[in-house]
This record gives C-alpha cells, structure tokens and sequence, in this order.
C-alpha cells in the first residue's frame, strides 16, 4: 500500500502495481505494437518497391517511430494512463499525486520507454522496477508518474457523506467546468475522512478545499453554509450530473440519482436504495452522532455548527422541519 498526499494534506491509498502484472501489460502492448508494425512494414515494401532504397529507410524509419513511439504515447493520453494491456491486467498510470496523466507525463515515459525498453530488452525497466520501492522504471522517475492497480478489493472507509437535505439541488445551476479533477479527488478524500480528523484541522482543511472549489466555480460559499457542507453538496450535484449523462435526464430525483432496477442511488455515491411506490425520495441517512475520541480528543462533526443556521433558514422559508 503507498499512501500519498496530495497538496490539500490529504492522503490517498493507493495500491503500486508489481512487477509481474507490468512485464505482462508490457508484453501485450508490445505484442500488438509490433504486428502492426510487420504489418504496415509489409505493406510499405509492397508499395513503394519501385522507390529507392533512401525512400525506403525513411518510410520504415517514420512506421517504427509512428507505431512504436508515437501510437502508445496517444494511447496513454488519450484513455489518461490506460493502454490495451494495462487495462487487462487491471492498471493505470497516475501522476504522483493521485491525478490523471496529461500529454507531457505520457510523453516522457514513451521516450524514456524507446530506451530502457525497446533498446535493452526491458532488462533496465525491470532492474529499476526492482530497487525502488513504489516499483517505478526510469520513466516514471522522470516524468513523476506511477502505475497503480485499479481492480483492488474494497475496504471499509470509503463512505462518502451526504449533504444535509435542505442542501439537496441547491448548487443545480453552479458551472462546475472549470474545477480539476485532482481537486474533485482531494475533496472526496477529505470527505470519506472528516470524521477522522480533530475538529479544528478538519475545518481548516475543508475552508481551503471550499474556498478553491468556490474560486473555480465563481461563486463564493453561501453564507451560513459549513465549508463540509458545501464540499458534499458540490460533489453530489457533480456526480448527478454525471449520472445524467450516463443514463439520461429522468434518472435523477431530487436528493440522488435513481438507479436501474427502481431504487435511488445515495445522494453522494452509496449503493442504491429501494424505494417503495408511496415514498417518492429516498430515505435519509442516519444523523452523525459526535462522539469524543480516545485520549479525548474532539473529533470533528459532520457539518459544523453552521449547517443548523442555514437548516433553520430554510425551515422558515418553506415550513419543512426534517427528522431529528
């Protein structure tokens, strides 16, 4: 297990991927790279056999650097860490932080690759796999990359909390287009832990985490609104909106996205929920009970103090009073 931290202090578990499952993904990458490469060799030296042969060489000279360079490099960018044999044996490549690779951390792990791959027959990705100890290569080193495992046993702690309800569809019209997804990933991590932080380094760190969500967003945290709250609220449009472009407009109800086989999937993320035929939304997840922690140290609550102003807010606007 290698347990990162991202800019925001918060740490992600993520799971390095071993040597044998890369040398195999390594392996089917290359074999389809190069049977297209024989391929369109063959067919070059079909075509352009009545060229002469400073043609020729240039022609099979841009197949190898187009095949075997340039097509895995696209490939990587383009499915952000994940080619042919990485997805069958269930890997990704991500950044150091957790993020998703761009263009130019795909770029200089295929042009490290060409060298300690393609030119030693893997023997120095392998001994660089070996010694260090997240099993990086070379090209990973330099272009501040790893390769994780994607298909990992689920273990407990990975709840996200909902909002309270009266947050439900508060945020529906916020442009969220401009927030990253290395920072989605930081307040999603933050939010599977707020009940394992002390009170005051939780409310610290989700007032960063809010006020960098609001700069992208362009608009501040309503006033009256906890930092956590904001952030589950946020997140929860963010996923149903997700939801609708997966499975069309009718699929979200008010306070979570309705699954397939007729329950409703919990507002941020849980699994889904039977709804009976009278009972419109789903149910409300239990309260956050705070409870002092060993040593007695206050661990911090679910929202904060705030989310009771705004709660009483809008009680006397619409004249709901949710369950205790």
């Amino acid at each position: 297990m290698s347990e990162l931290v991202t800019g925001e202090a918060v740490a992600l578990e993520l799971r390095p991927a071993k040597l044998p499952s890369r040398a195999l993904a390594v392996l089917l990458d290359l074999a389809v790279a190069v049977a297209v490469y024989v391929a369109v060799t063959i067919a070059l030296v079909a075509a352009t056999s009545s060229l002469d042969t400073a043609a020729q060489t240039a022609l099979s000279v841009a197949a190898f650097a187009l095949l075997l360079v340039g097509a895995p490099i696209a490939v990587e960018t383009l499915s952000h860490g994940r080619s042919l044999g990485k997805m069958v044996c269930g890997l990704r490549v991500v950044r150091d932080d957790g993020g998703p690779i761009r263009f130019r951390h795909a770029l200089v792990r295929g042009l490290i690759g060409v060298i300690e791959i393609l030119m030693t027959f893997g023997v120095a990705a392998c001994i660089a796999s070996l010694v260090s100890a997240r099993g990086r290569r070379i090209g990973d080193v330099f272009a501040g990359t790893l390769v994780v495992r994607e298909r990992v046993p689920a273990g407990p702690g990975g709840f996200v909390p909902p909002p309270p309800p009266w947050l439900a569809g508060r945020f529906s019209e916020l442009d969220l287009s401009a927030v990253p997804d290395d920072l989605w990933l930081a307040v999603r991590q933050y939010l599977t832990r707020v009940g394992q932080l002390d009170a005051q380094v939780g409310q610290a760190m989700a007032g960063r985490l809010a006020a960098d969500v609001a700069a992208r967003t362009g608009a501040p945290v309503p006033q009256g609104v906890a930092a956590a709250a904001y952030l589950a609220a946020v997140l929860q449009e963010r996923q149903a909106r997700e939801a609708r472009r997966a499975f069309g407009a009718g699929s979200v109800v008010p306070g979570g996205a309705v699954a397939a086989g007729g329950g409703a999937w919990s507002p941020v993320g849980g699994a889904p929920v039977p709804l009976s035929p009278s009972s419109p939304e789903p149910p409300e997840p239990p309260s956050r009970v705070e409870k002092p922690a060993e040593g007695g140290v206050r661990r911090s609550s679910a929202w904060g103090e705030a989310s009771e102003a705004g709660a009483a807010e809008s009680r006397s606007a619409t004249g709901f009073v949710p369950p205790a």
